[in-house]
Parts: C-alpha cells; structure tokens; sequence
C-alpha cells in the first residue's frame, strides 16, 4: 500500500507538471495597427502630391500667373513636408516593431533552451531504462491497482514528453518567424530610410524652386504693373491726341470763310454693319478685363488675331490724323471720319498711309504686327464715336460661324 500511495503521488505530480499550460505567445504589438494607418496616411498624402503635380503641369501649359505656380509650390513644399512627417513616424513604429519582435525573440530562444535541456534530459533518462522499461514496470507491479496506477503514471509521462516536443517544435517555429519579421522590418527601416532622404531632397528642391519662381512672380509683378503705368499713359496719350485732332477740326470749321461742317462717315445706321479692319480671332475685348496675376486693365478697343503682315483696312472714309509709334500701342493709324468721330488702328508692322492723307473705306491702312511680346500678332481696333470710346463689336457686322 505504501507503494502504492507513492506511485499515486508521483502520477499527481506528473497530471500537474503535464497539464501547466506552455509559455502564451506574445499578442501583437498596438504598433503594427499603427504602423499601417501611418502607411495609409502616407499613401494619401503622396496621391495628394501627384495631383498637384498635374495641376502645376496644367499650369505651366498655359498662361498664367507666376504667383500661381508659387502657391502650387508652396502646396507640394506642404505635402512633401507632411510625407517626410509620415515617414518619420513610421521609422519610428518600425523601430519600436523591431524592438518588440527582438524582445519576442530572445524570449523563444531563452524558452527552447530551457525547453531542449528538460527534453534531453528526458531522452538521456529513457535510453539509459532501454526500451523495455515501461513493460518491466508493468510487471513488477504486485497488485492490480498498483498496475492501472503505474499504467497511468506512465501514459501521463509520454503525454508531457509529447507536449514537450510539441513545444520545442512551435518554438523554432516562433524563432524562425520572429527572425524573418526582423529581417522584413529591418528592410522596411532602410528602405524608409532611403524614402526619407529622397523626400527630404524633394522639400529642398522644392524650396528652391519655390524661392527662385517667387522672385519671377515678383519681378512679373514689377514689369506687370509698370506695363499697366505704360498702358494707361499711352491711353491719356492717344486721348489727346484725339483730342487735339478734334479742337483742330473745329477750329477749322470755325473760321469765318470755313466751308460747311464736316459730315461723319460712321453713321447710327452702320451699327452692326461694318467690315473688319481684318480677319481674325477676339484676343481681348472692350472693356474691364482681370490678368491671371490678378491687376485689372481696361481696353477701350478690341484685339484681333491676325498674322503678322495681314493688310489692315478703313472701316469708312476719312483722313488720317495720326500715324506714328504711340508707346504701347505700337506703330498706330488714327483716321478722322467727320463729326468728331474717331477709329483707332494700334500694333501695326508698318503704315501705307501718312497724316494728312484722304482715305477710303476699305483702303489698306498698313499690316498686322506684335507690338506686345507677350501677345500674338493682331490689331488693336477702337471706335470712338465723337472722341469717347465704345465697344467696336457693336460696329463690325457679326462674323460668320
């Protein structure tokens, strides 16, 4: 019986040592959920980026205004800034996965030493019983319960030693695992890396360019305005012009010996009638107009797009009482056509025709030039009816379709 209750102990003692549950694996990490919405946030702002960079293509195809093309490269400088942001938080998630998958590591590798050892010293024990231990066991039992107690000790005993092997097997597993993570992730870090850097050139360049296209948006500015200054002085200019040409014309009429007044050649009944100066395209109209760099300038005219060389004609008869460079208007045709009514024909390559002349409608007046290098050839046609300037549109017959 006394030997008995010791085989009952030693089988309590194996049921424990064979029911403790192995080692738990480690959950994952909070990191990797983070890693990925870094990831996420890193995808969305580079689409971001890649759609400013067609809207700065789409710009630079057009014209437009420089200041433009800075507040786009202030909003890439933005989104590459906020990559290399991405980027740095997720070396940082990456570092702190590797600490953890290295942690998780070496507790495998401590735990399949300690593991190994107990089975080694199981296998040692059972080779040195030989093979027939466990039946010389059986038999030497001296009762039938002493028996079934040595039965069940023993299939305890195989049962550990296979949870022990099991566990030895899911711990080089682990390790291998946990080794093949490291080595992803340690690539993932210096592939980051390397993003990091060309992200971080990218900024720089970005600034560069930023800076040197502030400076031509600047310098556009400058010219821009000193243009309008131009503009708007060489209006006054061919104002007076007008002007002076009127005052002369009734000083002449004035005289004591005068003939009869002079009868205007542009009638209420032309509205909507009249012949083009020239065959073309509307390049600006009549009017308050807005530049893509946001000034504001005024044509009292309208540009017509034209080769350079296409004759320019009379819209009526008249005499040209100026032919001669008005500053921004180029080499320009004003022709009188009676009563006090004017029309102005601006940006010309060269006149036929000098102050003084008599003209008639439809006689070639000179040719299309480009007295703007920033615009097309064309020309530059007003109307002005007793000296003050109206939408010529209004005039020229409606242009077929």
């Amino acid at each position: 019986m006394r030997h008995g209750a010791w085989i009952a102990l030693g089988v309590c003692a194996a049921i424990g040592h064979a029911q403790q549950p192995p080692a738990p694996t480690p959950a994952p990490v909070p990191s990797a959920e983070r890693l990925r919405q870094q990831r996420d946030e890193l995808e969305r702002v580079r689409n971001e980026r890649n759609q400013l960079q067609q809207q700065m293509q789409r710009i630079q195809g057009q014209v437009h205004s420089l200041s433009e093309e800075v507040t786009n490269l202030d909003r890439q400088a933005d989104a590459t800034a906020r990559v290399v942001k991405s980027l740095d938080l997720q070396l940082t998630s990456l570092g702190e996965e590797v600490d953890n998958a290295s942690a998780s590591l070496v507790l495998a590798q401590d735990e399949l030493v300690i593991k190994r050892a107990l089975l080694g010293r199981r296998v040692r024990e059972i080779y040195k019983r030989g093979p027939l231990y466990s039946l010389e066991a059986l038999l030497s039992a001296q009762s039938f319960g002493a028996l079934v107690a040595r039965y069940k000790y023993l299939h305890l005993a195989a049962q550990r030693d296979r949870v022990l092997v099991h566990r030895v097997e899911t711990l080089n597993e682990q390790i291998g695992g946990h080794r093949t993570q490291l080595v992803r992730l340690r690539t993932d870090m210096e592939l980051s890396r390397e993003e990091r850097a060309a992200e971080e050139r990218r900024l720089r360049e970005l600034e560069g360019v930023r800076g040197r296209s502030l400076q031509a948006a600047q310098r556009e500015q400058t010219r821009t305005a000193a243009r309008l200054a131009a503009i708007q002085r060489d209006e006054q200019r061919l104002s007076t012009l007008i002007a002076s040409a009127d005052a002369e014309r009734r000083r002449v009429e004035g005289r004591p010996n005068a003939g009869p007044a002079s009868i205007s050649t542009l009638r209420t009944t032309d509205l909507g009638r009249l012949a083009w100066p020239v065959d073309g395209t509307i390049l600006y109209r009549f009017g308050r107009a807005i530049n893509p760099n946001n000034t504001t300038i005024r044509w009292n005219g309208v540009g017509i797009g034209a080769i350079a060389g296409t004759p320019v004609r009379s819209v009526a008869d008249g005499a040209v009482v100026v032919a001669e460079n008005v500053g921004t208007y180029g080499l320009t045709v004003i022709l009188q056509h009676g009563g006090g009514d004017y029309s102005v024909y601006g940006s010309l390559a060269r006149a036929d025709v000098k102050k003084g002349q008599k003209v008639t409608k439809g006689q070639t007046l000179g040719t299309v030039g480009r007295a703007d290098p920033d615009m097309e050839p064309h020309l530059h046609f007003e109307i002005r009816p007793r000296g003050r300037a109206v939408d010529p549109l209004d005039w020229l017959r409606q242009q077929p379709r």
